[in-house]
């Protein structure tokens, strides 16, 4: 196969065991938080970013899909662009710019100049998360592969967990600007630590010779289009918008033209028969559920409590703080010791079951709920996020082929950032949709002249009249649609919760298909009784 060119330039095989590899490690730490970091942070503060920058409901939303789309745009072509040009290249050169380029944002007033901006902050940010993981397996031995994997796994539940309350902090006590100055502090010592952690490698001209460019840029303006469409979808009103309609056809064009291009050039980038293989494609089916069913996690609690608990960030972020972050410290070496000791698909049955069980505890929720309602659920989702995105990457890896690692690393790519912020978009689609016939039917139900509505209304009218009589009637009438609508927004919730508790068991029972994977670095070494079982059933134990 045409990929196989590049079989002993992969990512996997290229570079070499790196001569300090506590400073890789600390690079791929950077690099993985900084990058979520600042994407949780620009979501949750965007309503104080539209504040700071005295932009419109919708200039801020479109903020937002330019600085979250030229990341996807750019993901998916980070690992080929680290084979060729080298990590330091690819992540010291772009810290730097990065850094200046957040420096410089909270100082701009004029809204193109900012949207320029934040697609050049998105396209540097993007490159970080990817080349992190090529630092894992080009420059660290194996013996570290699982623990820097752990690190680059766990970053995702970290930053959802601490995101609320670090917006909290840095608007109340640091200013709005924190939200993009963090990075200025944070990428250069990034850039030092991929300096002192990997080697300086030539660049492959014979690789830049063949690149296949038009491949790399149908794929990552596809999916980012399709990004903005479903981001903008909600807003402007899906298929009645000739904006949304535009952006949707013309990424599903440039898929179809890419998976042309892909089976016409003589050496593709991305070959789409790398997710031929049975457990490549159902794992990466599974890490698309799993960004899906996350969602209770990083959407439903703290919009919950922002809409109806009517709680700030910094207030429901506490809640996130200590009882989905903290544990992290604890629960990841747990799930280190169970890959090391169990199949991966076994700890990610654990894993989504603990998702499972939150979403169907969410699902009992009512407008009563306040934050220590949610503990519970918090600490499951936790236990979730630190068993399932770890084992699930193992699993992957596990089943790889080397030689394909550049195509198999964009998919990967896509699948984490692309799924996780369209499932983002999609879920409050859900949320706006059902609230919506929640209130229709709640709302059937309140018939004009109905005993019980003429004797609530009264009371309301009562209870107003002692302050303004000319105005109770009005009110009344205004306290009681409230009531309707707080209702049909926390059933619309409800069904948020089972529609991630429904995507938490189809994970399972695709998990269920994935077979065992081939004898490799990453396979558990059983002990105690899990050893004696199978040395007796006549299986080779290491």
């Amino acid at each position: 196969m045409a990929d196989d060119n590049y079989g002993d330039r992969g990512p996997v095989s290229r570079g070499g065991a790196a001569p300090r590899p506590l400073f890789a490690v600390a690079a791929v730490l950077l690099g993985s938080f900084l990058a979520n970091f600042d994407s949780r942070l620009s979501t949750v503060g965007l309503p104080d970013l539209r504040g700071a920058f005295s932009l419109s409901f919708d200039e801020g939303a479109w903020l937002s899909t330019a600085g979250i789309g030229s990341q996807i745009f750019i993901a998916p072509a980070v690992a080929w662009l680290a084979t060729v040009f080298g990590l330091r290249r690819v992540l010291g050169i772009p810290s730097l710019v990065y850094a200046g380029v957040s420096l410089a944002i909270p100082f701009v007033h004029d809204y193109p100049t900012l949207l320029t901006l934040s697609v050049v902050h998105g396209l540097l940010l993007g490159t970080f998360v990817p080349a992190a993981l090529m630092i894992v397996f080009r420059n660290l031995p194996i013996r570290w592969w699982l623990p820097a994997l752990s690190i680059y796994a766990i970053r995702v539940g970290f930053a959802l967990d601490t995101s609320t309350s670090l917006v909290g902090f840095y608007v109340d006590h640091l200013g709005w600007q924190w939200l993009y100055w963090q990075g200025v502090v944070i990428a250069p010592l990034m850039g030092l630590m991929v300096y002192l952690g990997t080697p300086n490698e030539p660049v492959y001209r014979a690789f830049l010779r063949n690149a296949d460019w038009g491949g790399m840029l149908l794929l990552g303006a596809s999916v980012s289009m399709i990004y903005a469409g479903l981001d903008q979808g909600n807003r402007l009103d899906w298929l009645g918008s000739g904006t949304v309609m535009a952006l949707l056809v013309a990424g599903a064009v440039l898929f179809a033209a890419f998976l042309l291009n892909e089976s016409l050039v003589g050496q593709p980038w991305a070959h789409v028969n790398v997710l031929f293989s049975r457990n490549i494609g159902l794992g990466l089916i599974v890490i698309l559920l799993y960004t899906l069913t996350s969602l209770s996690n990083a959407s439903l609690v703290p919009n919950f409590l922002a809409a109806i608990g009517q709680l700030r960030p910094e207030q429901s972020g506490l809640l996130l703080l200590s009882y989905g972050a903290l544990p992290m410290f604890v629960l990841v070496p747990v799930s280190i010791w169970l890959l090391r000791h169990f199949d991966a698909r076994t700890v990610v049955v654990v894993g989504f079951a603990c998702f499972a069980a939150a979403n169907f505890w969410g699902a009992r929720l009512t407008h009563d709920w306040a934050r220590e309602d949610f503990v519970g659920i918090v600490l499951l989702q936790a236990i979730g996020q630190a068993l399932t995105l770890l084992p699930l990457i193992i699993t992957l890896l596990s089943n790889s082929d080397p030689s394909r690692a550049t195509s198999f690393a964009a998919y990967i790519q896509i699948m984490r950032l692309g799924g996780a912020e369209i499932g983002v978009a999609l879920m409050g689609t859900w949320l706006r949709v059902r609230e919506q016939v929640h209130s229709f039917y709640l709302g059937q139900n309140l018939e004009v002249g109905n005993v019980d509505v003429v004797r609530i209304l009264k009371q309301f009218a009562d209870h107003f009249s002692a302050h303004d009589a000319g105005s109770a009637p009005a009110r009344a009438i205004g306290t009681l649609a409230g009531f309707v609508q707080r209702e049909a927004n926390v059933l619309a919730y409800i069904d948020g919760f089972w529609l991630c508790f429904w995507l938490a068991v189809s994970a399972l029972c695709v998990v269920a298909l994935i077979t065992r994977a081939p004898p490799g670095p990453f396979t558990p070494a059983p002990f105690g009784f899990a050893k004696t079982v199978l040395r007796k059933c006549g299986m080779q134990v290491t």
